[in-house]
């Protein structure tokens, strides 16, 4: 159940929080605190797992995670992003889509690694430190995962997508495709402010709210070209444009505008209003267009954050991350800056 919690975070909000924007900083000073002339544009971005935080660098990806004995076990993978390794994929609109689907697959693995590595140290504490998982319960483990992943995307595709198209419909508002996918989009939010309210309350994701603040502390840290370390961080805040909270915002308000036109279009091709099942189709196949222009229009706002106009449309999105992120310790923080270093070692 606890790991199905965290599931649910995952495939709601989490993976949104790794879009990457450009920034140039000196690499080799911030990782060594020395002087050099070298510098270069580097992608990074990240998420909270449990008891820890992964990073993305353009060449790979790191996972730090905290053990109950409070040794840091770090998880190193080469990767490159798949617009960097097909031009074609690399169009405005159509990357974000690709970023997304490619960011949920990182992210529960991640997940899954942070999971594996809480469940076999409380295995050790309970059975002794010789103690290791056999392999079939390794596969076990495995299909329950996939299980709780798709119950997972279930639920929030449920409670965050069909279940508003449905009480807008209850409540008569069909008639205008506009005023409809308002109410939705109203709806909809209400239910996702809601939900994260409900979870903060819950010791483990709390936690995870503050590995979230510690990612974002050391990511601001290194756009600045700070060196990082635990004393450095601390007084960087832990709200980011570029967090998938804010980009969430960006969604809700874009799809009711880009729904409007599409229940319009089927309206006028099929010659009477969509039904509640014709409006969650047309939707949800627009997801992928939905989530590219929201993620051009996020990383637009990431260029031109000091615009004034821009601040203000992108503040909702900053303000929620306040909910999303907390406070982080010298610890969690320590744990960020050995992921985001090792993430940068081999770029």
């Amino acid at each position: 159940m606890q790991r199905l919690g965290y599931i649910l975070w995952i495939a709601v909000a989490r993976p949104l929080c790794s879009w990457f924007g450009r920034c140039r900083t000196n690499a080799k000073e911030v990782l060594a605190g020395g002087t050099s002339l070298f510098s270069e544009d580097i992608s990074v971005g990240g998420q909270a797992v449990i008891e820890g935080v992964m990073m993305r660098a353009p060449k790979s990806i790191a996972t730090a995670v905290r053990k109950p004995d409070r040794e840091i076990l770090i998880k190193s993978d080469p990767y490159i992003a798949l617009s960097k390794r097909y031009k074609a994929l690399n169009a405005p609109i159509l990357r974000g889509a690709v970023a997304f689907f490619e960011m949920l697959f990182i992210g529960i693995r991640a997940l899954n690694f942070s999971a594996d590595v809480a469940l076999v140290e409380q295995e050790r504490a309970e059975k002794g430190a010789d103690w290791k998982r056999p392999q079939g319960k390794k596969f076990t483990d495995g299909l329950m995962l996939v299980g709780m992943i798709v119950l997972a995307f279930a639920l929030a595709i449920g409670i965050f997508f069909a279940l508003p198209l449905f009480l807008t419909q209850v409540m008569g508002l069909s008639k205008n495709a506009l005023s409809f996918n308002m109410a939705a989009g109203i709806i909809r939010v209400s239910f996702f402010l809601a939900y994260l309210c409900a979870i903060s309350q819950w010791k483990e994701i709390r936690r995870i709210f503050e590995y979230h603040g510690a990612e974002h502390k050391s990511i601001n840290a290194f756009e600045s070209g700070e060196e990082l370390s635990v004393e450095n961080l601390r007084k960087y805040s832990t709200l980011h444009p570029r967090c998938g909270t804010s980009f969430l915002l960006i969604v809700v308000v874009l799809a009711i505008f880009l729904f409007a036109v599409a229940d319009t279009i089927v309206e006028i091709m099929i010659g009477h209003r969509p039904t509640v099942l014709q409006r969650f189709i047309t939707h949800f196949s627009f997801l992928p267009l939905l989530g590219g222009i929201s993620y051009e229009l996020l990383k637009l706002s990431d260029k031109k954050r000091n615009n004034r106009l821009l601040g203000r449309l992108m503040a909702p999105g900053l303000w929620l991350q306040k909910i999303t992120t907390k406070d982080p310790d010298d610890a969690q923080i320590e744990v960020a800056i050995v992921a985001l270093k090792s993430a940068l070692e081999e770029s």
